[in-house]
This record gives structure tokens, sequence and C-alpha cells, in this order.
């Protein structure tokens, strides 16, 4: 039988995959497409994380769709909440009846000769046989983010196997996890740790939140007001300008703290000092040795990260780990923690490609990541017809996916105007030479710092920067050139 033969194949259901399909089915509805989504249902990120008081750290309003307006008031949604709305927004537009759940790509190969990539793909059945698939596709789009779902952030903590009671990565946490009544140190200051310690809070005996060097965390209102427009214009008139104003606003917020770090820096500190207990020693647990953005800032809503400090259970510690014991935790400081559970908030294991092997005529091109250069943060230098969509890590995640998504079908466009059968971003050598080896992901994050190898490179110039705002992306997508850069093979049908 005949390998099945597809025009383009988006990798992952989650909020970028489904993205990704309502813009090409609304802008190239003559092609055909289809998500493979190695897991049983959709959401990706949000049906994966389980731990107590998952959620979204951006206003719902811009990390939903504009084309499917999240219409509660929750300003921050749990993670059930938008799986929920993802599977609703999937159904409103028909793209459920493109995913193929269960179907993980194994391995990628790009053929020159034949203008195509062939995939080897598991297709797991409902009782858990495995069996293999062939399909081949013009374009590959991979939206199945930058972590590994399968391993998080290699870190080494003295003594941990000689701890008594329960380990938890909150990657892997169980469901049917009890934490009620227990004394917990969570280790970790970012965005997962800001989150468990108030959902933890509400029932544990007591949580410490470990932490070897302190974050930024901003609190934002809970629920949104209805805008004033919103009595006298038609819904979607309304929905549509309330996206842009909550567009232009993240924006602008991403956009000063970039360029006024120090001011920046002040304003963000001053309101975590206003929501903390007066005699909090603030500048020992809230004084980070970088500027806003450096490394992600965390949100929280309605400050329940702070609140949860004004409770007699729980307390930040800042220090470093000497040796975990039996007990609990020893300290460098000379302090020790009792706990009967240690929670791992230390971070991602970030990779690209969503764990597949990938080679471009016959060169497998994973172990080179770090060394190429990403084409407006989406195509990879010498690769043909293939693009990673990612979204901000500063601003909101969707409109950089959004964009991203957008500018590759800018280039598939182009390709139909030339009659191009591939679309290989390019560099020659004597360029290439003169660009920074700046990485992709702007961040000072030790889980960041330690994938450099596994991240491309941004050059921060013409086509070869990746954006940090959507309105510089925004203005690149509209008058940025789609030839700069690129290397079109022009002459041989995608049906050879």
């Amino acid at each position: 039988m005949a390998d099945e033969s597809l025009d383009i194949v988006i990798v992952g259901a989650g909020l970028s995959g489904i993205n990704a399909a309502h813009r090409l089915q609304s802008t190239l509805p003559d092609r055909r497409f289809a998500i493979l989504e190695g897991r049983d249902r959709i959401g990706g990120t949000w049906d994966f994380w389980k731990y107590p008081g998952a959620r979204t750290d951006s206003a719902m309003v811009l990390f939903g769709y504009p084309w499917y307006p999240w219409r509660a008031r929750s300003n921050m949604a749990s993670a059930h909440a938008i799986r929920d709305y993802l599977e609703e927004a999937a159904a409103a537009e028909g793209i459920d009846k493109k995913i193929r759940f269960r179907h993980r790509i194994v391995e990628a190969r790009w053929s020159s000769a034949e203008q195509k990539w062939t995939l080897q793909v598991d297709v797991t059945a409902a009782d858990g046989t495995v069996r293999r698939a062939v399909l081949k596709t013009w374009w590959l789009l991979g939206a199945g983010g930058y972590y590994s779902y399968d391993k998080p952030q290699e870190v080494v903590i003295p003594g941990i196997e000689r701890f008594g009671g329960e380990v938890v990565h909150p990657q892997f946490w169980d469901e049917k996890t009890v934490y009620a009544g227990k004394e917990i140190v969570v280790i970790g200051s970012g965005a997962t740790a800001v989150t468990l310690l108030p959902a933890l809070a509400k029932t544990a005996k007591h949580v410490t939140m470990l932490q070897r060097s302190p974050s930024y965390v901003f609190s934002v209102p809970g629920k949104v007001a209805s805008p004033f427009w919103e009595k006298f214009l038609p819904q979607s008139w309304s929905e549509s300008l309330n996206w842009w104003a909550k567009m232009f606003l993240d924006s602008f917020f991403v956009w000063f703290l970039y360029a006024f770090p120090n001011f920046g820096r002040k304003i963000v500190r001053g309101a975590m000092r206003k929501e903390l207990p007066k005699d909090f020693d603030f500048d020992k647990h809230f004084s980070p040795r970088y500027n806003p953005f450096e490394q992600r800032l965390c949100f929280c809503p309605d400050g329940d990260f702070f609140k949860a400090l004004h409770r007699p259970n729980v307390e930040i510690v800042t220090d470093t780990i000497e040796t975990v014991t039996e007990a609990g935790i020893s300290l460098h400081s000379g302090q020790n923690i009792q706990a009967d559970m240690i929670i791992t908030a230390t971070g991602l294991y970030l990779v690209l490609l969503s764990g597949m092997a990938m080679f471009v005529d016959g060169v497998q091109i994973n172990d080179s990541l770090g060394q190429r250069y990403a084409w407006h943060g989406t195509m990879l230098e010498g690769v043909p017809n293939s693009g990673i969509i990612t979204g901000y890590t500063a601003g909101t995640w969707t409109p950089g996916a959004d964009l991203r998504v957008r500018q590759l079908i800018k280039v598939i466009k182009q390709m139909e105007e030339k009659g191009a059968t591939s679309a290989m971003p390019y560099l020659d050598d004597a360029e290439r030479a003169k660009f920074p080896k700046a990485p992709l992901m702007a961040l000072s994050s030790t889980y960041v710092v330690n994938a450099a190898d596994r991240l491309p490179m941004n050059a921060d110039t013409g086509p070869w920067r990746a954006g940090k705002t959507w309105l510089t992306d925004g203005w690149h997508l509209l008058f940025g050139s789609v030839t700069a850069g690129m290397r079109y093979t022009i002459g041989r049908s995608k049906d050879d």
C-alpha cells in the first residue's frame, strides 16, 4: 500500500497547534493537513500538568484566540479550564476532525530528491499496542512546545536519595498524591513554585519555599471588569476592541521593562513590597540579581502568592542546600528544615522538535541546533519546509506563536507564487561569520542556559532576529521580506 501523503503536518494539538490549524484552513483552504498528537487528548501543556493550582500566568484575553474569544471573566485560568476551552475552540472550527491522537513522530527525513518529508510515526492503539506508520508531507510545522514531557531539568540535590519522605516533581504529579497535613518543602522560585505555594498552603501543615535566588512576582487582578464599550457595541466588535486594547497594554508593559530596566525594577519591587507582611525580610527574599524579563517574570492572580505568605504555615527561605537528610534538608547557613514531602520545582528540560530525530538528506540536525540561526524565530538555517512555532517568554505566549505561523504561511504563499517546491533559510559563510552567537531564548535562567546547545541562535539582525514584542514582530510580518535569507527551489512538482 502506498504511503499517505499530505501537504502539511502540524506536530502537537496544544495551544499553538490548534491555532496553526485555524490559520492554515483559513488562509490555505486547498491544502491537505493533519495534526499529529502523541497524547490522547487536546491540550498539550494544559492537559499534561496536574499539580495543585496549575494555571496560566497570562491574561486569558490574549492567551486565548482572537478568533475564538475567551468570554469568562477570569483573568487567569486553571489548566483544566484552558484545556476545555481548547477543545471547544477546535470543535467550533472543525479542527478536532483533523487531529490524529496517539500519533508520535519518531523520525522525520527530508529528501531533496523528493522535495518531501518522510515521517516515521508510532501509532498507539487503545489496547496499548504500537504500530509503525509512514507518512509523507510537503511541510512540517512543529507546535509541540519547547520542553520534554518525559524528563525535567537535571539538577543535582545532594543526599536526596536518603530522604525518608516523598519526593515529587510537579511534571509527574499524580492527582492521587496526598499533601494535606504534611510539612512540605518546595525547591524552586519560578512560575511553578509561585503557583504551587498558595494551593498547597490551604491544607498543608507547613510549606517552605526554598529558593537559591529570588524572583520577581507581580500581582494582577484575578477577574476582569467588563469594558465600558461592551454596553453599546456588538459583541464581536467589543471582543475585538478588547483584544487590541489588551494587546497594546501587554506590548507596552514588555517594551517598558526592556527599555527602562532600572525603573521597571523599582516599580515591580515596589508593588511586591506593598503585598508582603510589614516585618517580612524583603531585601533578602525579593532582591533578584537580574532585571525583569532577563528571567521570567512571575504573575499571580489577586496576589494569592503574597497572601499565602501572610499565613502562619508558610515561609520563604533563601539559602543553598548542603544535603538532604532522612527527615528534611540541611542548609549551608546551618538551618535545618523538617519535611514529609519535597517538591522539586527546579525547571524544565528544554528540547525542540518534540523529541523526534530529524534528518536533512541523511544528515541528522538534532545535535547541531545550537549552531544554527533561526529565520524570523521560526525556521532553522539549512532546514527546508519546516518551522518551529513558539510564543513569547516575556509577553503573552499566544500572540507570538500566532505571528510565527503567519510568517510560515507567508513563505508558503510565496512558494505558490513562484512555483517553488522548497524554501530553506540560508546564510553564506562570510555573513555568518559576522553574526553574534546570541541564544534564541534570551533568558538567564539555569534551565535555559543549560540548553544552549539544544536551541538555535539569534543574530538580532535582518530576518535572523527573534523578536521580543508583538509590535516589532507584527511590523516584520507585514513589511519584512520573505526572500532575504531564503533559498527557494523552483521547477520541481511537490507530487513528483
